[in-house]
């Protein structure tokens, strides 16, 4: 009785987590839609829209390298409640400052750069404590990360929508609003509902049979570059995860560019509505949770690797009709088919982060991690802008969707992702 008991209380602190990862999910989505239209309506640059995206991605690189040591060393609890509390003031900032007419350029950018810069530790930190509260839930590792993605996907798909129709009923500025409050409820919910998880040395070596020194969410006999270090080290001599960031990287360079700059100017250009954009993002997103749940339901029993590739390939091939402009029906089933393909992949990286990372240094790794699979994604934005203005719409999405699928297809042949079907680290 005792044991269903802890169970119980364990899954409802997994719930509230996600449920916390889902508002903040969300107004990172309203962000994203929103900041990118706010500076097409207000300026009418793609140029500017670029430089806007450019500013919303690259503090992310600096946040995720820096930023995962220390988590590991604040607290992951604590570090998740500071980042939507401040991330939630800078948003706001941006409506309120604009209402006064004191928003110039540069302190858009400076708002953007900040709030991004906050909030990425934060989402670093929710994803640090998910393989404790599994096992003190007695979930399995792959099914806590497909739900976790899960839940992310199915708030990008809500989000996405929602987001679409407020900016065209209330505009983009007041929409920045509803985003400033879901960051600050998202922080009532971790304070309130979820646990702090504190990983000290001799549970580390239980969970991972690593013996590196040092605690994490306490005192620390290391110093901060140290642990860094640690973390680097590690990556860089683990070749499946550095395969595994080096093939994001690309990628999201591409997706980066076609969510931030491309698609507003395909959506504005050829359908006339941020509401299409909104049911884009939103219908991919749908069928990444689709994706996501048959995998939580079936993918124990598959090759992690074979599903990745054919997952990657699937996506860069619904991928194949954007050039050709096609009408928004269209466009909404390959949208859908993209999310389907999108669906496994997170599950199956988190997956193998979690079985391979020493829990100890969990989110420094995590957060280099994400740091080296975002740090194309600035150029990428920036790149984008000037792609459109200098050679056309059309033109730009051949580039795009040739790279995507010339890299997804080399998936085929790297040997190395043959390692994401071991069980465990003792099986290297």
């Amino acid at each position: 009785m005792n044991n269903l008991l802890v169970s119980t209380s364990a899954k409802g602190n997994i719930y509230a987590l996600y449920a916390a990862n889902a508002i903040s999910t969300t107004g990172n989505v309203l962000a994203l839609l929103a900041i990118p239209w706010f500076v097409l309506a207000t300026t009418g640059s793609a140029a500017q829209t670029g430089i806007t995206a450019f500013f919303f991605f690259a503090p992310v690189v600096l946040s995720t390298f820096f930023g995962g040591t220390l988590v590991d060393r604040i607290g992951f609890k604590p570090s998740s409640i500071f980042s939507d509390v401040a991330s939630g003031v800078t948003v706001l900032l941006i409506p309120l400052l604009y209402a006064v007419d004191l928003l110039p350029f540069w302190m858009l950018l400076l708002l953007v750069f900040l709030g991004t810069l906050i909030d990425a530790p934060g989402a670093t930190a929710r994803d640090a404590m998910l393989p404790e509260l599994a096992e003190a839930a007695g979930m399995s590792l792959e099914r806590i990360a497909s739900l976790n993605q899960i839940v992310e996907r199915a708030s990008r798909m809500i989000g996405a929508p929602i987001a679409g129709f407020l900016i065209a009923f209330i505009g983009a500025e007041n929409v920045l609003y509803v985003d400033a409050a879901t960051f600050g409820i998202s922080a009532l919910l971790v304070w309130l509902a979820v646990p702090n998880i504190t990983i000290k040395q001799d549970e580390a070596e239980r969970l991972t049979g690593d013996d590196t020194g040092g605690e994490t969410g306490g005192e620390t006999k290391s110093s901060y570059l140290d642990d860094l270090r640690d973390g680097l080290r590690y990556l860089r001599h683990d070749a499946l995860i550095l395969t595994m960031v080096s093939v994001v990287l690309i990628t999201n360079f591409l997706d980066g560019a076609l969510s931030s700059v491309i698609y507003p100017v395909f959506v504005n250009e050829v359908y006339g509505s941020a509401v299409a954009l909104g049911l884009i993002f939103g219908v991919s997103g749908g069928g990444a949770v689709i994706g996501a749940l048959i995998y939580s339901a079936v993918g124990e029993r598959y090759s992690r690797r074979k599903v990745y590739v054919w997952s990657f390939i699937t996506l860069a091939l619904a991928r194949i009709v954007l050039p050709f402009l096609p009408p928004l029906w269209l466009l909404l089933i390959t949208s859908a088919i993209v999310g389907i393909g999108a669906g496994p992949l997170n599950p199956i990286m988190g997956t193998v982060n979690y079985i391979r990372i020493p829990a100890i240094m969990r989110a420094c790794v995590l957060g280099v991690m994400r740091s080296g699979a975002m740090m194309a994604m600035p150029l990428g934005v920036l790149l984008a802008g000037y792609a459109l203005e200098w050679l056309g719409l059309q033109v730009t999405l051949i580039i795009v969707v040739a790279i995507y699928l010339l890299t997804t297809v080399s998936l085929l042949f790297n040997e190395r992702l043959h390692e994401m079907d071991k069980g465990d680290k003792e099986e290297e």
